[in-house]
């Protein structure tokens, strides 16, 4: 028997965190030309980690095995974590970030749509506070680096904390640009001074840039596909478009363009993946609009003024915390009872 054309089968939870998966693989790919492959061996042992705890922890909750590990959940939290520390990161900061993830942040609190907080945001904002000198060494990108490691030069800082003779690790490693931007403006320096340095391109940093596209890519992807709904990327992104221009109008030897917030950083990362999780954000669309507005003046506000160089995953969780608050205000009206829908 045949079904009517407009009738389509929904896709499955893993279906879904399939294709997100493969939405990344762009960003991926040009992080791999522009700053070498250590950021797969961060993603590889981060997949490892969250299956094998997602494994245990089923194991100790006495739940099936196949259906929650097959549903790449587990997975998406794993490269999601990976993508926001830096790929030169010791095996074991990977390891406890992306065990913490999934063990606390997700089944602590009953697993899968139960835990109210992005998971992957908060296995960041752990390793970020318990071991920020470890946060903060990323990789010069190919078009800067006087000396670059070989990818069995990385694997053994990675895994033994031991890079070739004579060399230093701030010789193939930075800031990046968002956080050399604030160390250069606190120094007294304007925006156009800091702008010549080496290390800006023409929208935001050398190499990063290009990345941030390459997730702009697959979040349209997304977008085109329907597995994703316009209203988060879309209101986030205009509100630190926005909010960044008004900056930006008003004193450009301090604030940057809103392009340079746009394509530095987790923006785009955060925009397509992170806020859209289907868990921690708002059901209702109105809901929605809010909590990426809020999402994006936390995050500028964090950027420009706070004490942290990017505040996506920050943003995130503090508008996590709202998202009860935000469907109780934002549900429609039940129709024909008087005073809303409750």
């Amino acid at each position: 028997m045949w079904s009517s054309p407009f009738i389509t089968q929904p896709s499955s939870v893993s279906q879904i965190m399939l294709r997100v998966l493969l939405a990344l693989i762009p960003g991926i790919a040009l992080y791999v030309w522009y700053f070498g492959p250590a950021i797969l061996v961060s993603i590889v042992l981060a997949s490892a980690t969250a299956l094998a705890t997602e494994a245990a922890m089923l194991k100790l909750r006495q739940r099936p095995l196949k259906p929650f590990l097959t549903d790449n959940s587990a997975l998406l939290t794993a490269w999601l974590l990976a993508l926001s520390i830096p790929p030169l990161a010791p095996w074991w900061l990977v390891v406890v970030g992306t065990a913490f993830a999934i063990a606390v942040s997700k089944h602590l609190y009953g697993g899968l749509g139960n835990n109210p907080f992005n998971p992957a945001m908060i296995g960041y904002a752990v390793l970020i506070i318990s071991f920020p000198a470890h946060m903060t060494h990323w990789l010069t990108p190919h078009a800067l680096a006087g000396t670059e490691l070989t990818f069995g030069e990385q694997l053994d800082y990675i895994f033994n904390s031991v890079l070739p003779k004579g060399l230093s690790l701030d010789a193939v490693t930075m800031a990046t640009p968002l956080d050399t931007l604030k160390t250069q403006l606190h120094l007294g320096l304007s925006v156009d001074n800091i702008r010549d340095m080496p290390i800006y391109g023409r929208l935001a940093g050398k190499g990063s840039e290009m990345v941030s596209i390459g997730f702009a890519i697959g979040g349209i992807y997304l977008l085109l596909t329907r597995i994703i709904s316009w209203h988060l990327p879309v209101a986030f992104l205009a509100t630190l478009f926005a909010t960044a221009g008004i900056f930006h109008l008003l004193d450009p030897a301090h604030y940057v363009t809103p392009l340079f917030h746009w394509f530095s950083g987790a923006a785009m990362l955060g925009a397509f993946f992170i806020l859209t999780d289907p868990v921690t954000s708002p059901t209702t669309t109105k809901g929605k609009l809010y909590f990426a507005f809020g999402a994006g003046l936390l995050t500028y506000l964090i950027r420009a003024f706070g004490g942290f160089p990017d505040g996506i995953a920050f943003a995130t969780l503090l508008m996590n915390i709202c998202v009860p608050l935000i469907d109780a205000w934002t549900q429609p009206k039940v129709f024909g009872k008087k005073g809303g829908g409750k």
